[in-house]
């Protein structure tokens, strides 16, 4: 194998294969990254065994086919600290040894042989799924806010990502929660697209972010009940998905909730980030003094004292004094996209509804805390 490559070409894919592989290895072919020539492109491979990134490179020049595995932190270190847009030339010497050379620097790496790379193999549905990757990592970063993080119920740890109907229209769905906050978010799809439900683990869901991130066209999504695929312009991200049911989350949904508390979304944002700053512990309980055109933030700490603050707001009812976890409030309030954010309440005790004007595809539920 013998490959001249442009630094930044190649830096680019190394960075995600290199966050795909887990710092401590029991195998350490699983530390390595493959790269392969064939069909005239340049395969970026790298797997935890539960997670797989793919990115074929065009943009270099061959000199011999083959493939090796390579140490993905070392390589990706070397990359990184050489300057930019420097050309890079890359010749297998033997099954154990890499050359790297670039400019006056040269490395020798040591190699693992290909045989022992896990296999790749893997057969999905040809049809899949094509939606707007912007759509989608809308849904993602909405959602994601409610992943649960107790291992205890690892089926919660996740985005739940299945189809779902109303008004005689059809939506991808993703939907996330901890049990003491539900989000969820969709995107309306061509009513003859049928896709597996699955929930999406936790790391594949912030690699795929950050691809998406990058990437501005549209995404492939196809699955089988074990694995789900993901097609981008700038790689293919395959991984395993959560083995487990998630809960019916449609009871939690509030459908009762009558009194309307409308504020300003900056306004909102900001005095929760003020009032919180007497607490070390952002998860402590934030006191809301809701009355007809104003609500009262509060903040108590027994142990560095107290914030209270006053902001405008509509309510269409009698005062209500509620509790919630301030980084609830301030996750959901980061991902809304109205000037105002909408919260729907019952009463003091239940959990409320809150939505965005801006989009009616999304809503998150809160459940209240006792102070």
């Amino acid at each position: 194998m013998q490959f001249q490559i442009n630094r930044d070409v190649l830096l680019k894919s190394l960075a995600i294969a290199h966050n795909i592989i887990e710092r401590k290895n029991t195998l350490p072919i699983l530390s390595n990254v493959l790269l392969e020539i064939k069909n005239s492109n340049l395969n970026v491979i790298a797997t935890d065994l539960d997670l797989l990134f793919l990115d074929e490179i065009s943009d270099f020049k061959i000199e011999k086919e083959g493939s090796t595995t390579t140490s993905a932190t070392v390589l990706y270190d070397i990359l990184k600290k050489l300057p930019a847009n420097t050309e890079i030339s890359f010749a297998l010497q033997n099954e154990n040894k890499l050359n790297i050379s670039a400019n006056k620097s040269k490395f020798n790496l040591l190699c693992l042989p290909v045989d022992n790379f896990p296999n790749l193999n893997e057969s999905f549905s040809t049809d899949g799924l094509n939606i707007n990757g912007t759509k989608f990592l809308s849904l993602l970063n909405k959602t994601k806010i409610s992943m649960s993080n107790d291992e205890t119920r690892h089926y919660l740890n996740g985005i739940y990502i299945h189809l779902t109907e109303s008004d005689k229209k059809s939506y991808l769905t993703g939907v996330a929660t901890d049990s003491h906050r539900l989000s969820s978010s969709s995107l309306e799809i061509d009513p003859n697209i049928n896709i597996e439900s699955i929930i999406l683990p936790k790391k594949t869901i912030f690699q795929l972010i950050s691809l998406l991130e990058q990437n501005e066209s549209h995404i492939k999504i196809s699955n089988n009940k074990s694995k789900i695929k993901f097609e981008m312009d700038n790689g293919v991200l395959i991984s395993k998905v959560i083995d487990g049911r998630f809960p019916d989350y449609s009871k939690v949904i509030p459908v009762k909730n009558e009194k309307i508390l409308k504020i300003k979304l900056d306004d909102f944002k900001n005095s929760i980030d003020r009032v919180t700053t007497v607490s070390s512990d952002r998860t402590k309980g934030l006191k809301m003094t809701i009355s007809k055109d104003a609500i009262q933030l509060s903040v108590n700490n027994p142990s560095s004292g107290e914030g209270t603050e006053n902001i405008k707001a509509e309510f269409d009812s009698d005062e209500l004094n509620i509790s919630f976890n301030s980084k609830y409030l301030s996750d959901i309030a980061a991902q809304i996209e109205h000037d105002s954010i909408t919260i729907n309440l019952k009463d003091s005790g239940s959990p409320v509804l809150i939505s965005d004007f801006s989009d009616k595809n999304s809503f998150h539920v809160v459940m209240p805390m006792k102070i």
